[in-house]
């Protein structure tokens, strides 16, 4: 059995180094039980089911989607299949809503002491939700690895090593403990051209429960918004997919599924505009019909990218915004005016693309005067939807954490581990709702009901996308 805590993983008698067998045994396992606004394809173990069976292909790969069953299931599945490894996949650490604050650390540490109970597996834990927080998770989880950023690569290095019984101590990204301390390695590489294998199953389920499927086009973020994890996650470096695969992904889905819609989940899409040009000539040419959305930058897009997106499916447009103040978009770090927002918005309607802004109301630097700017700059906008969130939700080894320390509105060794958030103590939010209504526009708080319109039409409809297209008013 191997042991609860480890004090060193350096030495190869440690019994994490397992014999190497013929065929070993690895489960992945999505942890992410969230599903507003929808349920979301977990992504991330699709990237390491195919990095694995290119590299380690004597490895046979189960998957278990927590949204698709509970803790016996997963007990279960792990005396059936009798793992040597199991991998953790962790998406979010909560909810990102100021009304709700609902972390999920907790359930994933029930999940780790599930598997610790009823296997002696090797435990690695990773996916975005660590990445942000590695030290933390790794000592409250104390699974036996932890491996932050992509982890194609970095996870079937750790296998290698493991099968091999070679130290790991060099890879990138990896966490570990030696001698009672945590150990965070760096990471200088990144990965370009990553191979994805998806469950049948699982894009049944998904494809049915939220109306489309998603899958990436590229990774990394060049911007410096002073909020965003994804810096963290995946780097500043932008890596673009191949345009082809990704074509070869989309007719799959659309020939194997009969989904003709998907969400590319980048952090940005319209950055790299001519590997955007080259995937989208690509789904033109293959005659595909499927229709597509994404997060937008109001940056980097004119008037023929747009009618080229158009012609290639593109659907629905949600603009990374935050503000409507010129002032609160510097104070954030954005690299648009409010003049660049209306001009991208205008380009939406005359190309009849659905389109919708995000907006945080009371970050750093918020008045009630850059707010009620922000109100007024909103009847310009036509036919949009205006998803509000209320306070910013402060993160490790960001530009607001710094902020919010130097403010004292968290202390300096604050873990950040509960859902704690930036609010300005120059504006009312309790004005908020009233001075949205008064503007005569669809604005939908976190907290509001609206999602059931949007889940009735998905199940009794069968409508696809996101749908916050029929929460408009005008």
């Amino acid at each position: 059995m191997i042991p609860k805590k480890r004090h060193s993983t350096n030495s190869l008698s440690d019994p994490l180094f397992l014999e190497k067998s013929s065929c070993s045994r690895l489960l992945l396992v999505s942890a992410n039980r969230f599903r507003e606004p929808y349920p979301v394809y977990p992504l991330g173990i699709s990237y390491l089911h195919a990095a694995v069976a290119r590299r380690l292909p004597h490895f046979e790969v189960r998957i278990c989607d927590m949204n698709l069953t509970n803790n016996n299931g997963l007990e279960t599945m792990l005396n059936d299949f009798m793992p040597q490894y199991v991998g953790i996949s962790l998406r979010n650490v909560d909810d990102v809503n100021f009304f709700a604050r609902n972390g999920f650390i907790g359930e994933y540490r029930e999940l780790v002491e599930t598997i610790r109970r009823k296997s002696d597996a090797v435990v690695i834990v990773g996916g975005a939700g660590f990445s942000v927080f590695p030290k933390l998770l790794y000592e409250l989880l104390n699974p036996d690895f932890g491996i932050f950023g992509e982890g194609e690569n970095s996870l079937c290095d750790l296998l290698e090593c493991l099968e091999n019984r070679i130290s790991p101590g060099d890879i990138e990204g990896l966490v570990r403990n030696v001698d009672g301390k945590t150990i965070i390695n760096p990471r200088t590489n990144y990965v370009e051209n990553s191979d994805v294998i998806f469950d049948d199953q699982l894009l049944d389920f998904y494809g049915r429960e939220s109306g489309m499927l998603n899958i990436q086009t590229k990774r990394g973020c060049p911007y410096r918004c002073i909020y965003c994890t994804y810096p963290l996650i995946e780097g500043r470096c932008v890596r673009t997919m191949n345009a082809e695969k990704i074509v070869d992904t989309l007719s799959f889905f659309y020939q194997r599924h009969q989904t003709d819609y998907v969400f590319f989940t980048d952090s940005v899409f319209n950055i790299a505009a001519e590997f955007n040009a080259q995937l989208c000539e690509a789904i033109i040419r293959s005659g595909i019909k499927i229709k597509w959305g994404a997060y937008f930058t109001p940056h980097n897009l004119d008037s023929e990218m747009l009618k080229l997106y158009r012609r290639a499916g593109l659907a629905h447009i949600e603009f990374g915004t935050e503000s409507l103040s010129d002032t609160q978009l510097k104070n954030y770090g954005k690299h648009f005016t409010v003049a660049d927002i209306i001009e991208k918005s205008e380009m939406c309607v005359r190309e009849g693309i659905y389109y919708a802004h995000f907006l945080i109301l009371g970050g750093y630097g918020e008045t009630d005067q850059t707010v009620a700017e922000t109100f007024r700059n909103s009847r310009l906008l036509k036919n949009t939807v205006f998803f509000p969130y209320v306070g910013m939700r402060i993160y490790p080894k960001t530009k607001l954490r710094e902020i919010a320390v130097a403010e004292g509105k968290i202390s300096e060794d604050d873990s950040l581990a509960e859902p704690t958030f930036y609010v300005s103590d120059r504006f009312n939010p309790d004005a908020l709702k009233s001075l949205a209504a008064d503007t005569g526009k669809a604005w939908i708080f976190p907290d509001e009901p609206e999602s059931e319109i949007v889940r009735m039409l998905r199940t009794k409809k069968n409508k696809k996308g996101p749908l916050w297209e029929y929460l408009r008013k005008s």
